[in-house]
């Protein structure tokens, strides 16, 4: 059984670059360091694709449904609570600051509705996570989070600025070293390694 990685977003262009489109864009960033590829699949209304880390064939799913949907696409290839706990979902958190990124393992969604979608469609929680902060810090090094639905949705919906990006992609490369080292090593030391406060 071999480990599956997800990245969250929405389908079509005009989310390219978005704060909630920010799983699908890591998840690039480890294709792109481990030489994989992705293809559309209309069986799954996914992007899928394959590559290999540690001689460990990876699958690779990117969903084509709007990100409230993520569970429909990610069930047609995790097929059972056991073959959900090798599923690593990469995804958007605005409860953490940007450039940092956590790992876990069966939370709850905490309202992220990809989440909640996965969560119902596999009928469990127990996958690893890997939540990759969005949000502006403030001087104390927190999240600034938008309050109200009106402002979280214009925040995550909105487009990251170029420096933004810049630090978007220091955290792709620590997504890909810790996606490595859960699929060699574990999650638990991936966590222990990469969950720096």
């Amino acid at each position: 059984m071999s480990y599956i990685i997800a990245g969250l977003g929405n389908p079509g262009e005009e989310y390219d670059g978005t704060r909630h489109n920010t799983g699908r864009m890591i998840l690039l960033e480890i294709i792109k360091k481990e030489s994989g590829d992705l293809f559309y699949d209309k069986k799954f209304n996914s992007m899928v694709g394959e590559l290999k880390i540690a001689k460990e064939k990876i699958r690779l799913i990117a969903p084509e449904t709007f990100m409230n949907k993520s569970g429909i696409a990610i069930s047609k290839i995790v097929k059972s609570i056991k073959a959900a706990e090798k599923l690593i979902v990469i995804y958007d958190d605005f409860q953490l600051p940007l450039g940092r990124m956590k790992i876990s393992f069966n939370r709850s969604s905490g309202g992220h509705n990809g989440l909640q979608s996965i969560i119902k469609s596999l009928k469990t929680g127990a996958f690893i996570r890997i939540r990759i902060g969005t949000a502006p810090a403030n001087a104390k090094g927190l999240a600034k989070v938008p309050h109200g639905d009106n402002k979280i949705e214009k925040f995550i919906l909105g487009k990251y600025k170029d420096e933004e990006l810049k630090i978007l992609k220091k955290v792709g490369k620590s997504a890909a070293e810790a996606v490595v080292m859960i699929i060699k090593d574990g999650r638990e030391k991936a966590m222990s390694v990469f969950n720096v406060t």
